[in-house]
């Protein structure tokens, strides 16, 4: 086993763990000290010694085994640490394979149910890596140069490769490695320059100089957070490789999966490539994130992007460990220190950018279904909302609207009337929604279809290796597909959509298929030999190939080819849409996207695709709307109800309910199914939905308010428990909950014929949302009524929240008196605040065209301060204060020093109404 050889740089504080380090041997024994790592990696060594000793004991005993004997370097290796040295699929990795390969080869019990177990074949410790050949200060951090001295076993080794290290802030380090002789493809994504070294960073980082490696170390508690020396590094031209070891086994992120918000270590494999199939378990779905955050003991959390876009996968390990592996680009990692959750997210956006603030009618309810057959059929819906005055904001349609399923059309037929529902909607404060998909027809007579004509003419399509537009097939039969990456195509994007808009109104875009989906595998005329679409290493997509029901790798797009850009596609797309709609309106645009990149939230939101009518997806949809506010994407939800498949009236009311609590809630329901809209139910149903959606209506502002701080700052809107509670290890895997904020807790029932729901209420005071009692909790599982019309809400003590009186759109709710909720805490305060504008303006916060307001309350005196103004606020009045956990009945109350009527009832519910003062002006409330 090679020894380590630490490098000591200005930086570095190296660990003192070879006791034949310069001056050791004057030192005693008694008085050695081995770094904390150190102790845990003698602990392992000896622990394997053991096992190994075991092994050789119980062969001895039984008379041995058939085969070659071992090297004992293979059986010092836990079966955990296994690195896996042959990750193909679909190859039976025999021991000369495996050995071919200079690699191990144990053969193990497989796991139950035909999942990947123990790797039979992987690294022994002394298998060739890179060396660190040179370390250099910079202004910034350090530059280094690794050198491989044998080759590995992928085709093209990178033998020199140049380390950057980069001191970017106290909180967040960036490494990257890339080809030292020759420049490769990286993602041409902006991310910020640091400007100076890290002053005092929170970080310290070590080198093992042969084999490389990386130590990176938690400077207040010691914790290695990363070390990459468990496995070697390598870097070929299409197979990139690198693992690192975990401090535990909490582990959130790398999305889009369908499963648990906490992942299971127990040899797993998430792929990364965008793929258009309905969420299933263990299948790589429609967008990318390669980005992890991880709790450590105690509560600090820290979290890993890497910057790259090509196909991948990563490999969880219950060591615990992770390994990266992807197939071109460079290895750019950014590590965010935290040290707790909200801020390592924070900091992720500080790389990636802060979500783009949504309009307030983006915050409210929006319905759509395929299959309505007609825009009158579309209408009688709308109407049917407004007649039971079930609150409703925006209206959509799917591709039935289209002629002939083609982009920037509209069927003469059955949609005929589409122009004036649009208008119809724009007169009740209402907002119009369409679908777009990237695939262009293009079988049209020449001069019968603009977007395919002039798109042809300016040469915007994908096209194959042979330099023609790349054909495929979609909804409308064989389309090109638009290239989002040259920004001639993102003209040619807002000229279609100026065109349309002229005929239809609409308000909002929802950008589908992009991934991109195609019918066929490849193209009409599937995709040509070569290592773009048939690469050495094929990562564990779904169809076993990277052309599977989407484009050639080989594609050539602007930008690149589509092997580098695939995972980009659905973000290029929403940057074209995102700017179009501010050039057509002049307001903040509103664009949901099924394809995600990391920095998806600065141009749109998400939906989690196309689900099915079943419990199990609704509890899904909870880790799948966590997971993407930690990919800084708040404006998500799922089909509520259920897309495909057919909901009963329990279920979808049961969704309603969750729904109301989405980020983003819309109804949607696929063609061919019964409706699932809230009018098509019993009395009894259609009310408790639409008190759901009430609800979300009076939360409103305290909702914008959360996403003007995740546009501002990059708070999360829908939160894990454990953001708040980190130290509280029984929140790590809870995902049957959320929070709104830090303070609004939700509990859905998930399950069928029950009455109750069992939830985990954190330690402190909770108040119940409607009646304002208290729950007094230990940090325990609660058991809580729960009867079909009702779900469960709690405030958190020490919170304000501003709620309104809900009208049945957002704009009517607007101009209702607001009522605020002061939850009071254990020692009598509170704290809240509330951001307010038009709702609809580009920048307001950035213009100074807004109000912000804050709220406070010690020693039973409610304040409000005004700490900006704007015209919009002196429209709004506060009508109603509710005070939850006042412990003894009042003599009087007091506002700005006058006497006013109150009630006080015996849960110690504090209500002042009437008050009648206006959003723009300061006041104070005492009770005595």
């Amino acid at each position: 086993m090679k020894s380590y050889q630490k490098l000591t740089t200005a930086v570095l504080q190296p660990a003192a763990c070879r006791v034949e380090e310069e001056g050791a041997a004057q030192m005693s024994a008694g008085h050695r000290k081995l770094a904390p790592w150190c102790v845990g990696s003698g602990l392992l060594v000896a622990a394997v010694l053991l096992s190994a000793t075991t092994v050789w004991v119980l062969r001895q005993v039984s008379g041995g085994w058939p085969g070659p004997t071992l090297p004992p370097k293979c059986l010092l290796v836990p079966e955990s640490h296994r690195f896996d040295c042959y990750p193909e699929r679909h190859v039976v990795v025999t021991r000369e394979l495996c050995e071919s390969r200079g690699c191990c080869f144990i053969e193990s019990l497989p796991p139950a149910g035909g999942k990947r177990g123990v790797p039979w074949c992987f690294y022994p410790p002394d298998f060739p890596s890179y060396t660190l050949d040179s370390l250099n200060q910079t202004a910034l951090g350090m530059v280094g140069l690794l050198v491989r001295r044998e080759k590995a076993y992928y085709p093209r080794d990178i033998e020199m490769l140049r380390l950057d290290v980069e001191f970017e802030t106290d909180t967040r380090l960036h490494i990257k490695l890339t080809d030292a002789a020759n420049p490769r493809y990286e993602v041409p994504l902006e991310v910020p320059r640091a400007m100076k070294r890290a002053e005092n960073p929170i970080y310290t980082l070590d080198f093992s100089r042969d084999p490389f490696g990386v130590l990176l170390r938690r400077r207040a508690t010691g914790t290695v957070l990363l070390n990459t020396t468990v496995a070697p590094l390598i870097f070929a031209d299409q197979f990139l490789q690198i693992a690192t070891s975990l401090p535990s086994r909490f582990l959130y992120g790398l999305g889009e999966h369908r499963g648990t918000l906490l992942h299971n270590l127990d040899w797993s494999t998430l792929t990364l490539w965008a793929r258009d199939v309905s969420p299933t378990e263990s299948f790589n779905l429609y967008g990318a994130h390669p980005f992890y955050l991880l709790m450590e003991e105690g509560g600090d959390a820290h979290g890993v992007f890497l910057l790259n876009s090509n196909a991948m996968e990563v490999v969880l390990q219950p060591a615990p460990g992770l390994t990266w592996r992807t197939i071109g680009g460079v290895l750019d990692f950014y590590i965010f220190l935290g040290p707790d959750p909200n801020m390592v997210i924070q900091q992720y956006q500080q790389v990636i950018g802060f979500p783009a603030m949504p309009p307030l009618w983006a915050l409210g309810f929006h319905l759509c279904r395929w299959g309505y057959g007609s825009s009158n059929e579309t209408w009688q819906t709308v109407r049917a909302m407004r007649n039971y005055q079930i609150p409703q904001d925006a209206q959509w349609n799917d591709i039935d609207y289209m002629d002939g399923y083609r982009d920037f059309t509209f069927n003469p037929q059955k949609f005929a009337s589409l122009p004036s529902l649009v208008e119809d909607l724009h007169k009740h404060g209402q907002y119009y929604v369409i679908i777009l998909d990237p695939g262009i027809s293009s079988t049209n007579p020449h001069g019968s279809y603009w977007p395919f004509d002039e798109g042809l003419k300016r040469g915007l399509f994908l096209n194959t290796t042979q330099g023609q537009p790349l054909i495929g097939q979609v909804w409308p039969g064989f389309t090109a597909f638009a290239d989002f990456s040259n920004p001639d195509t993102h003209q040619w994007w807002l000229e279609n959509l100026q065109h349309f808009h002229a005929h239809v109104p609409f308000d909002g875009l929802w950008i589908d298929m992009n991934e991109p989906s195609n019918f066929m595998d490849g193209s009409e005329d599937g995709c040509p030999p070569g290592e773009l679409d048939s690469p050495p290493y094929t990562p564990a997509v779904l169809g076993d190939s990277l052309s599977a029901k989407t484009v050639c790798a080989s594609a050539k797009q602007k930008a690149s080819v589509h092997y580098n850009l695939h995972n980009l596609y659905g973000l290029m797309e929403a940057k074209a849409t995102a700017s179009a709609l501010i050039q057509i309106q002049g307001k903040r645009p509103f664009v949901i996207s099924r394809s995600t990149f990391p920095s998806q939230g600065r141009y749109s939101g998400h939906w989690l695709g196309d689900n099915r009518s079943q419990w199990k997806d609704m509890y899904y949809s909870i880790p799948g709307l966590l997971s993407f506010s930690l990919f800084g994407i708040p404006l998500v939800g799922a089909d509520i109800c259920g897309f495909s498949g057919s909901t009963s009236e329990e279920l979808c009311t049961r969704w309603m309910q969750l729904g109301a609590f989405y980020p983003f809630a819309r109804n949607h329901n696929t063609q061919n199914e019964k409706a699932q809209d809230p009018t098509v139910f019993s009395p009894a149903a259609r009310t408790a939905m639409k008190n759901a959606l009430l609800t979300r209506y009076s939360l409103l502002p305290f909702l914008y308010t959360l996403f003007h701080r995740a546009h501002l700052q990059g708070d999360t809107v829908a939160r894990p428990l454990f953001f708040e509670f980190p130290w509280d290890v029984a929140t790590l895997g809870l995902d049957r909950q959320f929070l709104w904020g830090r303070s609004l807790l939700v509990t859905p029932v998930l399950e069928p014929g029950v009455e109750s729901v069992t939830g985990y209420v954190p330690r402190g005071v909770w108040y119940d949302f409607y009646t304002g009692s208290s729950v007094n909790s230990s940090g325990e599982m609660l058991k809580m009524s729960a009867p079909l019309e009702h779900l469960n809400l709690h405030v958190r003590e020490g919170a304000i929240l501003p709620t309104q009186k809900p009208g049945t759109t957002s704009e009517a709710t607007r101009g209702n008196p607001l009522r605020l909720i002061v939850a009071l805490s254990s020692s009598a305060t509170a704290w809240g605040d509330l951001f307010w504008d038009d709702g609809e303006s580009l920048d307001t916060f950035e213009r100074g065209n807004y109000s912000y307001l804050v709220f406070n309350v010690t020693q039973n005196i409610f304040t409000s301060t005004v700490l900006h103004a704007s015209t919009e606020a002196t429209e709004v009045t506060i009508g109603t204060l509710s005070i939850f956990g006042v412990r003894e009945p009042p003599s009087k109350v007091l506002l700005n020093g006058q006497e006013k009527p109150f009630s006080y009832l015996d849960n110690q519910v504090l209500t002042v109404s009437d008050l009648g003062l206006s959003l723009s002006q300061g006041f104070s409330l005492q009770w005595l």
